[in-house]
Parts: structure tokens; sequence; C-alpha cells
């Protein structure tokens, strides 16, 4: 469990013992084991809407992979568009 050794486990008990005290370790315990009670439903209940999900979209279709051009060939460039201005192409503000 976690990788947590007898010798570890006994070392962490006899320090919360120590810390919250006898009276009120078996408060501790029951709030605990409510807590991890509900993060298991919570996880449950996370893994069947998943897989839920999962069931009602179709899958996908693969599609066909464009082929890569043969080496020493270049690929056609779109023309640049003018219409974009680039730091050079700036047009000074009109003088007054």
């Amino acid at each position: 469990m976690f990788g947590i050794g007898f010798q570890e486990m006994l070392i962490i008990l006899v320090v919360v013992l120590i810390f919250f005290g006898p009276k009120r370790l078996p408060d501790l315990a029951k709030s605990m084991g409510k807590g991890i009670a509900e993060f298991k439903k919570a996880s449950e209940e996370v893994k069947r809407g998943i897989d839920e999900a999962m069931k009602e979209e179709p899958p996908k279709e693969e599609t066909p992979k464009e082929e890569t051009p043969a080496a020493g060939a270049t690929a056609p460039q779109a023309a640049p568009d003018p219409a974009a201005e680039t730091e050079d192409q700036v047009t000074p503000p009109p003088r007054a």
C-alpha cells in the first residue's frame, strides 16, 4: 500500500496518536474513512462518465496522409497577402 512498510506505518500511527491523542483518534479515523469513501465514489462516477462519453462518440475515421514531396523537390509557396502589413511596410501618418 503506497510502498509503505510495517515500520513506517507504525511510526506514522505513533506520531498521529501523540499529536491528536487517544480520545480524538477514533473520530479522526471515522472522518478519514468517510472522506476516502466519498473520493472513491466520485472517481468511479467520473470514470463511468468518461466511459459513457467514449461509447456515444463514433470512432473517428483516419484521413489519408498527404504524400511528402520527393527529396530535392520544392513545394509550391503561397503568394503573400497584400492586405497584411509587416514592420517594413508600415505607412507613416499623414502630415498636417
